[in-house]
This record gives structure tokens, C-alpha cells and sequence, in this order.
């Protein structure tokens, strides 16, 4: 594994998915992570509710038992 260098104009990251720290230029498709891969692993966290964001579940009204049908 190299450590790559920064320059003034794009500063040194961390990948979120491998950690490895890579420059984090505005032009890189992947920012915040070092590349299509670790970009698709992170995706398919998502994807399988590996990751969640803390809090309580929120229903739509939709799928709400108090639903009422208006014809």
C-alpha cells in the first residue's frame, strides 16, 4: 500500500469503505471513496440496510393501518 501525497488544491481523505486515503479531487466521480468499487460496496450496504440512520421509523400515510378510502 503507497500513501499517496496532497496537493494544495486537493486534500488527502480517507476512503469510507477501505480507508485508505486517497486525494479527494472535485473531478473524481467516486469522492468520497478512492473508486468505483468501494463506491458499490458502500452502495449495497445501503441497499441491504446495513447501514441506517438512527431514529424512529416514519410510516406514509399510505401504508398506515388509519388509512380511510375515499371513493
Amino acid at each position: 500500500m503507497t500513501k499517496k501525497t496532497s496537493t494544495a488544491s486537493t486534500p488527502l481523505v480517507d476512503c469510507p469503505t477501505c480507508g485508505i486515503a486517497h486525494s479527494y479531487d472535485t473531478s473524481s466521480p467516486y469522492r468520497p471513496f478512492c473508486s468505483d468499487r468501494c463506491k458499490l460496496i458502500d452502495l449495497g450496504e445501503w441497499a441491504s440496510e446495513g447501514h441506517a440512520i438512527p431514529g424512529e421509523p416514519v410510516w406514509d400515510d399510505m401504508m398506515s393501518d388509519e388509512l380511510e378510502l375515499k371513493h
